[in-house]
């Protein structure tokens, strides 16, 4: 049972359980305590499940620690401490782990100095990275408290000897739970977590989490299925002191170079008037890009020494390096991707600012909780926009942050290349039970509704039941005695394979692109997962159609005059939730209302003030980016409409338009079904380009797109869905991930390491093996689980289609000669993408006056 709590203990209450010791080191530490403190120490000392979200820097971690350190301290003191872990703290993060480390050693050297003795209160951090020497010394003499992380935890537990110091683990801590949570690390640890409650029947866990929504499932993942669990949701403890800003008063009458100019200069103000500020892009070449062009415009502000880069392409040394400088005052600047969105202690900073839409309420506060990091300090963000969709995304943004509407987050369930590490993993412990196991596997919140059925082929798959896969060198790893029920270990080389291949981070690698035996350059996996047959897409300034890849290596044909259908950024950007792209379609709808209500300007100006939190300039850019659309093509399409749009470029290229705000992990999925339905009842191939607020189709013959949309039945969308990712790069890569973490595929062995292009090539030769067993077969299975589920989004997808059929979402058609106003980036994507950046902003300049021109309020 999940009970939110809302009574808070008074100060005295948590200084009666806390040892005098501690006592008089939290009193000469803090004032008081911070409001997660009163909610939720006694709760940790009562040895209940607990749940704490608050923003960064509000005591969460204090909060944690406070109650087990106090009962540490209490039986040092008394000498009956032993020599044993008694808490299991986890994170995301190597970084963050070494954080807590320090953050654990101070307070226990500061307590000692005022009891003026030691207690020999150990604590280690156990990674990838600890070394050999490391290792042997905690088999030794087990640290009190264990950092680690998900993988890392999950190896530890298959450990023949370090495991014995799991049993009777009095805390479990998962700090930064909503960044696990949504991913199959987060699956992988909520069956370790089975395990190590398995091992430790009394265990109490405690999740840590910034802003996160449901909180009853969150609550749900962490503890497991039927257990209880207390919530403290102080998600908004402070201050929110929040704008979006536009570097000019009219953002698209502006040329490349004004726009530059002001952005920079804009950033380069809000940085000066700060101490400290942190920005964040959404791409790592972005990131690069701002620090080398506010180096270069400003080198009186900015050199080497007080502004730096951070993301995950850089060094670890680079990157702990900057950390440092950072928590110490001496940047002025730092300017990252999504690295420092955990919580990381950097120290103080008083300015956040976001160039362009972070695509989430739940990211957008997280990144600017990295501001007015103190408890009583208020969070502080900007957010800068460059064109007229993030102008209105954003402002949406904003409006549900500060009415805290938190989109909800999609936690994997029933994955089942997951489970085949722990089934593994567990037979590795000991024989085990089948029924035991199931019952166990069953108590994770990702695995309460698995099927006995897709159990069991895990466990006959496991057991080597489908022999013609020894041809492929899959071979049984466990044995299970179908009499008894009884399942173990077996081979030599089980537990080696275990403990080299475990974890569910695949491995990437850049794939060679070439024009029959020539090179022409590297694409990252995830670009090239996006592409199917036919794509154009650009590398090296030309443009290039796909035809097919085989291993690491992608084919192509140059191509000429025709615009990329895939844009260069397309596997950086991160995608529009849906319950944001919802919240944006409302606010379309609103507005229609008003402009087919034939209310005044200044009527819509006041309704735009009141509904959004947005500054003079942007109330105006935001009416004339409506009423242009509106005179343009009497439709805007919302959350209960569908606009299709038949339009061309100015190449005379003929474009189908479907204006479907929903995200693009929807968009993905509902334009591949479309287009399947096309090819099915039309017999015709098209291309395809997607983004959050809609999707397109290219054909050379005429298409019905009205009667393919229609077609789509919701019950059906699973099976449509099969056959579309049937063959298409996406499920092939996906395989290959899903093999991967399914032991099937191997990455070390003996020593050796296999190469991601070797991984691949096996992958493919696999894929076809399994499919000889069963189209069906559970890893096969799993990986288009996890394209149309994890990556992309079926359910609400689903949820559409059935808006759509309960006659709910209407669906309008037109036709254009120029892309409406709504049009312009889906459309021009590709145009713009092989265009220099002055030359971008021009050519929408020309399109919106063409688009004015049309409407009688312009020039052509």
């Amino acid at each position: 049972m999940i009970t939110h709590l809302e009574k808070q203990n008074t100060e005295e209450e948590l200084l009666t359980i806390l040892h005098p010791h501690v006592r008089t080191w939290f009193h000469q530490k803090f004032k008081t305590f911070a409001i997660p403190q009163r909610f939720g120490v006694m709760q940790i000392h009562s040895r209940n499940n607990i749940l704490i979200s608050s923003p960064t820097g509000s005591g969460k971690t204090l909060t944690a620690f406070l109650a087990i350190l106090n009962e540490l301290i209490d039986s040092a003191d008394k000498g009956i401490l032993q020599d044993k872990i008694y808490c299991v703290y986890v994170s995301p993060l190597k970084a963050l782990n070494a954080d807590i480390e320090h953050n654990l050693l101070e307070p226990l050297k500061e307590i000692g100095a005022i009891a003026g003795k030691e207690f020999g209160i150990r604590v280690a951090v156990r990674t990838g990275d600890t070394t050999a020497q490391e290792k042997t010394k905690q088999l030794k003499r087990p640290p009190h408290i264990l950092i680690t992380t998900p993988e890392s935890l999950a190896i530890i537990l298959a450990s023949i000897k370090f495991s014995d110091h799991l049993q009777n683990t009095q805390w479990c801590i998962i700090d930064e739970i909503h960044a696990m949570a949504e991913n199959k690390r987060g699956v992988h640890l909520s069956l370790s977590l089975e395990r190590l409650q398995r091992m430790s029947p009394a265990m109490t866990r405690v999740g840590l989490s910034a802003t996160v929504a449901p909180l009853d499932d969150v609550a749900q993942f962490l503890v497991g299925a039927n257990r209880d669990c207390k919530v403290v949701d102080v998600q908004f403890l402070k201050q929110l002191d929040l704008k979006v800003i536009s570097p000019v008063p009219d953002l698209i009458n502006t040329t490349h170079g004004e726009l530059h100019h002001a952005m920079y200069s804009l950033i380069d103000k809000l940085v000066q008037e700060h101490k400290t500020t942190l920005i964040f892009t959404n791409t790592r070449s972005a990131t690069e890009r701002v620090v080398h062009y506010l180096k270069e415009k400003f080198p009186k502000h900015y050199n080497d020494i007080n502004i730096g880069a951070h993301h995950g392409s850089l060094s670890k040394d680079h990157r702990t390096e900057l950390e440092g400088n950072l928590r110490q005052g001496k940047l002025k600047c730092v300017v990252c991707s999504t690295s420092l969105e955990l919580g990381i202690d950097i120290g103080y900073i008083d300015l956040v600012l976001l160039l362009g839409s972070p695509k989430s309420v739940a990211r957008a506060l997280q990144r600017i909780g990295r501001s007015g990091h103190q408890l009583h300090a208020t969070t502080k963000g900007r957010i800068i926009v460059m064109d007229r969709d993030d102008l209105v995304e954003c402002s949406v943004l904003l409006k549900s942050a500060m009415e805290k509407k938190i989109d909800r987050i999609h936690i994997p369930t029933n994955c089942l290349d997951v489970l085949v590490q722990h089934i593994h993993g567990l037979a590795l412990e000991e024989k085990i039970h089948i029924d035991d196991l199931y019952a166990l596997v069953k108590q994770s919140y990702c695995y309460k509704d698995i099927s006995r059925k897709d159990f069991m082929e895990i466990v006959e798959y496991l057991a080597g039941k489908f022999i013609s896969l020894e041809d492929r060198h899959v071979y049984a790893k466990i044995w299970y005695d179908e009499t008894t029920g009884m399942i173990g270990r077996k081979g030599k080389m089980s537990r080696v394979i275990h403990m080299s291949n475990i974890g569910t981070i695949p491995d990437q690698s850049g794939v060679i692109v070439k024009e029959g035996e020539k090179k022409i350059g590297m694409v990252d996996e995830g670009f090239l997962e996006r592409l199917k047959p036919r794509d154009i897409f650009v590398l090296g300034g030309n443009t290039y159609r796909f035809k097919f890849s085989r291993g690491m290596v992608a084919q192509v044909d140059r191509c000429y005059e025709t615009p990329p259908t895939v844009p260069s950024w397309v596997s950086e950007m991160l995608p529009l939730s849906f319950d944001l792209a919802m919240d944006i379609g409302k606010f379309r709808r609103l507005m229609t209302e008003k402009l087919e209500a034939k209310k005044s300007k200044e009527e819509i100006l006041e309704f735009i003030r009141s509904y959004l939190y947005v500054d003079e300039n942007a109330t105006n850019a935001v009416y004339e980016y409506f009423k242009e659309q509106y005179d343009y093509v009497g439709e805007i399409p919302s959350d209960q409409r569908i606009l299709i749009e038949h339009t061309e470029d100015e190449d005379g290229r003929k474009y189908i338009v479907f204006h479907t705000l929903f995200g693009r992990r929807v968009n993905d999925c509902l334009s591949r079904a479309v287009a399947f339905a096309i090819a099915r009842m039309q017999h015709k191939d098209v291309e395809m380009g997607i983004s959050d607020n809609g999707f397109y189709l290219v054909s050379h013959g005429k298409l019905q797109p009205m009667q393919a949309l229609k077609a789509l039945k919701p019950a059906e969308l699973n099976k449509v869905m099969g056959l579309a990712l049937d063959q298409t790069e996406v499920l092939r890569r996906r395989f290959r991930h899903c093999a991967n973490r399914a032991l099937m595929i191997l990455r070390s062995y003996m020593g050796h390491t296999k190469r991601v292009g070797r991984q691949q090539v096996s992958s493919m030769i696999l894929m076809n093996a399994v499919k000889r067993i069963s189209p069906d077969f559970c890893i096969l299975r799993e990986a288009r689980r996890e394209v149309l589920e994890d990556l992309m989004d079926i359910e609400n997808t689903t949820l559409v289609l059935n808006l759509i059929a309960q006659g709910k979402m209407k669906i309008a058609e037109v036709h254009t000669k120029i892309p409406s106003p709504f049009a312009f980036d889906l459309v021009l994507q590709g145009h713009l993408d092989i265009m220099k950046i002055e030359d971008k902003v021009e050519f929408l300049r020309r399109m919106h006056q063409n688009v004015l021109a049309k409407i009688g309020l312009g020039k052509k």
